[in-house]
């Protein structure tokens, strides 16, 4: 009878574990194509193999689940599917230097967004959706109220906002529009006076915010509109707050819209006049409207 020595026996030890974890490998290989095994589920398309889509500059306007729809300055909307491989940036710089990677729920109603798109049948779906960083700021303070807090006011104001929670669960009152001259962010003798008889009106509603948003007309490019309609944005808040006396925390951060959303064409003068505005809305949650 034949013996093996002692380094037969490493040899012989060092192939059946060779073996054993060749074995394991081909199970491995193997695990996928079992019978046993069931994938469930659509996968989601592969956007490298999608024809380009039109570039869509806008408003988010709506959200329904992964579908945006982005409302143009023309007025015309497009809805848009958002996928897990979608692409979604924040620039905080000039030609998005400094951009960081978001989640799709950064995607909030009144967002100004850029969107590439991609064509996926009749649909259009978003290859990479970017925006600016002050942009989302402002609407997230939109949706979730202002967090200004005053001393005397703390307890009210942490009330209040306990039953606003997002803006998209507000009632529009009424809305008062105030205009201005080109390039302009002066107050007339009568928006001032327009102001104040809104303020009055909010005052006798109970539970009742006012969201200021300020608009331009089409003359000038893109970064001067959005600077002027933040300004007479900001303009008319200060005269409700210094002159009309409304509370700092009933009043939502006032944002900019630029030329978007106009109320006529811009094609012609009396349009273009009715677009140059800062619309005050009275809000009432729905929560509580009517109680």
């Amino acid at each position: 009878m034949r013996t093996l020595s002692k380094s037969s026996g490493v040899s012989l030890s060092l192939a059946i574990a060779a073996l054993s974890v060749s074995g394991g490998a081909v199970a491995q290989q193997q695990t996928p194509t079992d019978p046993s095994v069931v994938v469930t589920g659509v996968p989601e398309p592969d956007l490298s193999t999608m024809a380009p889509g039109p570039e869509v500059k806008g408003v988010i306007a709506a959200r329904n689940g992964d579908k945006i729809k982005v409302k143009s300055a023309d007025g015309s909307s497009v809805v848009i599917a958002v996928l897990d491989a979608t692409r979604i940036r924040a620039g905080s710089g000039p030609f998005g230097v400094g951009r960081s990677k978001l989640g799709a729920d950064a995607l909030l109603n009144g967002l100004p967004v850029t969107v590439k798109t991609l064509q996926s049948g009749a649909g259009l779906v978003a290859g990479e959706i970017t925006f600016r960083s002050s942009d989302l700021k402002t609407a997230s303070m939109i949706r979730n109220a202002t967090d200004q807090r005053f001393d005397e006011q703390t307890a009210a104001t942490a009330a209040l906002r306990g039953r606003f929670g997002d803006i998209d669960k507000y009632n529009i009152k009424s809305t008062t529009n105030v205009h201005f001259a080109t390039g302009r962010a002066d107050l007339s003798p009568g928006d001032k006076a327009q102001l104040c008889s809104t303020a009055t009106t909010a005052q006798g509603m109970e539970n009742a915010l006012i969201l200021v948003v300020g608009y331009t007309d089409s003359t000038g490019g893109d970064d001067i509109n959005q600077q002027l309609s933040e300004k007479r944005a900001a303009r008319v808040i200060n005269y409700l707050q210094q002159s009309c006396g409304w509370k700092p925390w009933r009043m939502l951060t006032p944002t900019g819209m630029a030329k978007a959303d106009p109320l006529a064409s811009n094609d012609t003068p009396e349009g273009k006049a009715q677009n140059r505005r800062v619309a005050v809305n009275i809000l009432v949650s729905k929560a509580v409207d009517g109680m």
